[in-house]
C-alpha cells in the first residue's frame, strides 16, 4: 500500500543514552495514526527526527515515495516534502497578529520581492472562516494570537499546516492543558484532516482522546515500535491495558 511516510530502523543516541534503538513505522494516506508510549519510550525523539528537528544516527526515511538523506534532513526540508509539525507549545507569537503567525518564515511576496501584506491578510481571514469555522464581523487577521482561546490557537496552528499543503501533520500533545470545550474543538480539527485527504501522526498521553480520533495505534517502548493495531480491534480499556503491560514489562516487546 502507498505510504506518505516510511521510516525503517531509525536509531538515535544522546551520549550513552539510546533514545531510539530500531524504530520503524509507516503512515498511510487519509489516516490519523497515534503514537503511544510511556515517558522515556522514545516518542519525542522519534517525532523530532520525522519533523527534521533532530538527525537520526542511522536508518532510512522515505516521504511521498522520495528517499530522504538523513544527514541533510531538516525542518525546512521536511516542510518542502509536506511534513508539518504542531508542537505542544503551539509555536505561536502571542503578541503578534494572526497573519504574521501564519506566514512567519514563509511570506507571500510580490513581484518586487516585498511581503504582500494584503494577500497574507486575505488568506488568513479565509483560513479563520473556512478552516477554523470562526464567523462574525469582528473576525480580523490583525487580531493578536493572545486574543484566541487555547483551542483556537491549536486550530490556527493546525490550519496553518493545512494551508501549506502538508501531506502529514505531526501533532505533539495538542490537547494538553485545555478545557473540555476547547479539547473538543481540537479533536474536531484533527478529525477533519483525513477528510481533506491528508494524514496526521497524533501524540498524546490522554488515551481517551487517542481512541476518539486515531484510526491506528503505534505502541513505542524502549525506542522501537513494538505493537500496532487498528481502533476497531482495541477498546479504550484494552488500550490502557496494553500500555500498562508494556510499562510493567520493563523490556522491549516483539514488533507487530
Amino acid at each position: 500500500m502507498e505510504t506518505i511516510l516510511q521510516a525503517v530502523s531509525l536509531r538515535k543516541s544522546f551520549g550513552p543514552v539510546q533514545a531510539l534503538t530500531d524504530a520503524s513505522l509507516s503512515i498511510y494516506p487519509g489516516e490519523v495514526a497515534a503514537l503511544i508510549g510511556d515517558n522515556g519510550a522514545g516518542k519525542s525523539t522519534l517525532i523530532k527526527i520525522l519533523s527534521g528537528a533532530v538527525r537520526a544516527d542511522s536508518g532510512s526515511l522515505t516521504i511521498n515515495g522520495r528517499s530522504v538523506d538523513l544527514k541533510s534532513y531538516s525542518v525546512t526540508r521536511a516542510r518542502s516534502l509536506g511534513v508539518e509539525t504542531v508542537y505542544q507549545e503551539q509555536s505561536l507569537g502571542e503578541k503578534q497578529p494572526l497573519w504574521r503567525n501564519v506566514f512567519v518564515g514563509r511570506h507571500i511576496c510580490n513581484a518586487l520581492g516585498f511581503i504582500d501584506v494584503r494577500r497574507e491578510k486575505e488568506s488568513t481571514l479565509a483560513m479563520l472562516r473556512t478552516g477554523m469555522g470562526l464567523k462574525g464581523v469582528g473576525i480580523s487577521a490583525d487580531a493578536l494570537v493572545g486574543s484566541l482561546s487555547g483551542g483556537e490557537r491549536q486550530g490556527l496552528a493546525i490550519s496553518r499546516a493545512m494551508y501549506f499543503d502538508s501531506a502529514l501533520t505531526i501533532l505533539d500533545e495538542p490537547t494538553t492543558a485545555l478545557a473540555v470545550k476547547e479539547v473538543e474543538k481540537v479533536l474536531n480539527f484533527i478529525r477533519s484532516i483525513p477528510e481533506k485527504g491528508r494524514s496526521a501522526l497524533f501524540i498524546s498521553h490522554n488515551l481517551h482522546h487517542v481512541h476518539e480520533v486515531a484510526d491506528r495505534f503505534l505502541f513505542v517502548d524502549h525506542g522501537r515500535i513494538v505493537h500496532e493495531c487498528r481502533r476497531r480491534d482495541m477498546s479504550v480499556a484494552e488500550l490502557f491495558g496494553k500500555l500498562t503491560e508494556l510499562s510493567l514489562a520493563g523490556s522491549p516487546g516483539s514488533p507487530a
